[in-house]
């Protein structure tokens, strides 16, 4: 069974139980999820910069978009037009391909993990989680990469909330970081 398959089938009449929703279609959805990487330090080298970008297209099966800098800064030496990133856009059969991926053999790959931190959410719904270096994915060859690169996954929700956004990933599979008793806030002496 298929992501999607398991969303239409299982999650939506959970999510739809759970959040006291009266139709499946108030059910929130993942719209798309938006992976980014700077590639700053390839606008000095063009082979680093091609070799972000192709990094990029092996981990998310699809060609990313050249984002280019806004306005100059000298302190960075960048001008404004630079190629300084790339980003992908995933959406449908390709979108939850990647989530599979991400929550079944990259997070577990994470070394010293203790689950995702629940304060990524932008109080609108949607998630943002960042990974120190590519090498967590299966595609990368660790002997062909130059240098090590973070890269930000950017997960838009249908969610009005943090709350229902949340219940939506963690039926997802996503391992959210339980609050500990020293992460409550302590009562102060009167």
């Amino acid at each position: 069974m298929t992501l999607k398959e398991r969303y239409e089938k299982e999650i939506v009449p959970t999510l739809q139980k759970d959040l006291e929703l009266s139709n499946k279609y108030q059910v929130p959805q993942i719209l798309k999820i938006v992976v980014n990487v700077g590639l700053g330090d390839g606008a000095q080298n063009a082979k680093l910069f091609d070799n972000g970008v192709e990094e990029l297209q092996m981990i998310t099966g699809q060609k990313p978009l050249i984002t280019r800098a806004k306005q100059s800064i000298a302190g960075f030496k960048i001008r404004q037009g630079m190629p300084i990133g790339a980003k992908v856009t995933l959406r449908g059969d390709r979108m939850y391909d990647f989530l599979a991926k991400l929550t079944g053999i990259v997070l577990p790959r994470i070394r010293d993990f203790r689950g995702l931190n629940p304060n990524g959410f932008d109080g609108l719904g949607n998630y943002n989680l960042g990974l120190k270096d590519q090498l967590v994915f299966p595609e990368i060859n660790y002997d062909k990469v130059q240098r090590m690169r973070g890269l930000n996954i950017t997960i838009v929700t249908s969610a009005r909330t943090d709350m229902e956004s949340r219940a939506l990933l963690e039926q997802f599979g996503f391992p959210f970081q339980k609050k500990s008793k020293s992460d409550a806030p302590k009562a102060q002496a009167s």
